[in-house]
Parts: C-alpha cells; structure tokens; sequence
C-alpha cells in the first residue's frame, strides 16, 4: 500500500504547477510569467544538453575548429606530414649516396685503398683436384689465340663481348713514362714526361667535379665519365676548367707542370679509378 502512494506523491510533485515570473526591480511591475512543472523543467533542460553536445559535435568534426583541439589534426595536417615524411626519406638516401661518392673522391685525393690479400695456397687447398691425367701443354694455336685476344683487350676499358657499351679512352698526353702504376708503392697513376704548359686533354667526355689546388699534389682536376669511371690529372700549371663543365674527349682542361710538394719537374700523373679502385691506365691508353 506505501508504493501506490509513494508514486502518487512522485507524479504529484512532477506534474505540480509553478509560476516563474519576472518582475521590474524598480516598479515590481510584472514582464513575463511561465507555468511550470517540474516535469517540463527536466525535459527542457534535457533537450537543450542534446542539442548542444549536437551542435558541438557538429563544429568538432565539420569545421575547422577541431584543428584547436588538443589532440585532432586536419586531414590537410596529416597529408602535408606524410609528404614531408617521403621528402626526408628521400633526402636521407640522397644524403647517403652523396656521402659515399664524396667518399671515393677523398680516397682518389688521398690515395687511401683498401688491399685485399689472399693467401692463394690456401684457396687451392679448398678443391683439391686431379690434374694427373690432364694435358698442359701449350699448343702454338693456344698461343696465338692469346695473343689474339691480349691485343684487342688491351685498349678497352669494358668487355667488348657487351654490344650496349661503346667506350673508348683518349689520352690526355704523348710522352715518357718514367714511374708506372704500383699499388705496392701507392702509385695509382702513371707519371708521363711532358713538357712544361704542354696541353692536358680529357680523356673522355665526362664531367668536372674537382678542379682546385692541393698543396700535394699542386692543381688538380677530376672527371666524371660515367660508368663509375673517374680520370685524375695532378700536378698541373693551370687548369682551364672549373667544377660542374662538361667536356668533351680530347679538350684541353689543363697546362703541363710541376706544382706540389710531391712532384719533381714538369709531368702529368695520371690515375684512372674504376668502381671506386684504381687501375692501371696504361692497360687502356698508349701514352708513347
């Protein structure tokens, strides 16, 4: 019996009619007056919080006023960060090529390779074989055919037997070698006798990325030929190139002479780097 009467005294209390009004303060002169329940009041203020969070979800996700929200970005924001991230990957592995070929330029300057020694009993030992009953000798056909093959290897640089390589080396000078490549010595070029402001021509057409003075080895100029294939000429009067031309095979880039501590009267030293290492010219170029 205490429930009935308990949600009649609820349902009275809600639906129980209130007056709001609002008065002048001077006059008390009524302006506006509302009826109530407290039913009425509980809808209103529940409807009007719907309609805000509405309205506020609305501004959040439709305008561009949940760029101030801590925590949300624009869909602008997150495309600009993505092309930004593959700008910096990208300039990142640009960086590290740049490095490692800046790297082989300081090592053709300096001189610095790496020697790989190979103990070649010991490679022998892996596969023993039986030669026992193989014929070594040396027939005259075997001979000229190596011969053959040595001649016209000698002056080019690639395999010949590749039909999408056509390269061939000028040289940049005519004259004695008096000291030959050496790796044992750590000289990688050769030394040509040439006389003094005699004309220095690239070898082949390539680029200029170094063309200045070492206290070394006096003016110095390298090219860039493609094909990680580098041409070094040191000890030079004058050059007559800067870094970044372009030449062509057989333009003069330089003057004859003896600059830098480590040269010794008018010549041309000459290297070759091939892939980073250096190689003997005088298998590509017939300096005499």
């Amino acid at each position: 019996m205490a429930k009935p009467k308990e949600k009649k005294k609820l349902k009275k209390r809600l639906l129980h009619k209130y007056r709001l009004l609002i008065l002048n303060e001077d006059t008390f002169e009524e302006r506006i007056s509302f009826k109530l329940t407290r039913l009425n009041v509980f809808i209103v203020v529940g409807f009007s919080i719907i309609i805000l969070i509405a309205l506020t979800t609305l501004l959040i996700a439709y305008t561009p006023l949940r760029e101030y929200i801590p925590g949300y970005s624009s869909v602008k924001l997150k495309r600009q960060a993505t092309e930004l991230m593959f700008e910096t990957d990208s300039l990142k592995r640009q960086l590290d090529i740049n490095q490692q070929y800046y790297a082989s330029i300081r090592k053709v300057l300096t001189g610095d390779v790496d020697e790989v020694n190979f103990n070649r009993d010991s490679i022998l030992l892996l596969e023993p074989r039986d030669t026992s009953g193989l014929n070594m000798k040396i027939s005259r056909e075997d001979s000229l055919l190596r011969e053959q093959v040595a001649n016209e290897d000698r002056y080019n640089l690639f395999e010949p037997a590749s039909s999408t390589v056509s390269f061939s080396l000028f040289p940049p000078v005519k004259g004695n070698i008096t000291e030959g490549f050496d790796t044992e010595e750590k000289h990688y070029g050769t030394d040509v006798v040439v006389p003094k402001n005699e004309a220095i021509k690239a070898a082949a057409d390539g680029t200029v990325i170094f063309s200045e003075w070492t206290a070394e080895t006096g003016y110095v100029i390298i090219l860039d030929h493609g094909n990680d294939l580098i041409s070094v000429y040191k000890h030079n009067a004058s050059l007559t190139k800067d870094q970044g031309d372009l030449v062509k095979a057989g333009e003069v880039i330089a003057t004859a002479g003896s600059t830098g501590k480590f040269s010794t009267g008018p010549h041309l030293h000459f290297e070759l780097w091939n892939s980073g290492y250096p190689v003997d010219p005088t298998n590509y170029i017939s300096f005499e």
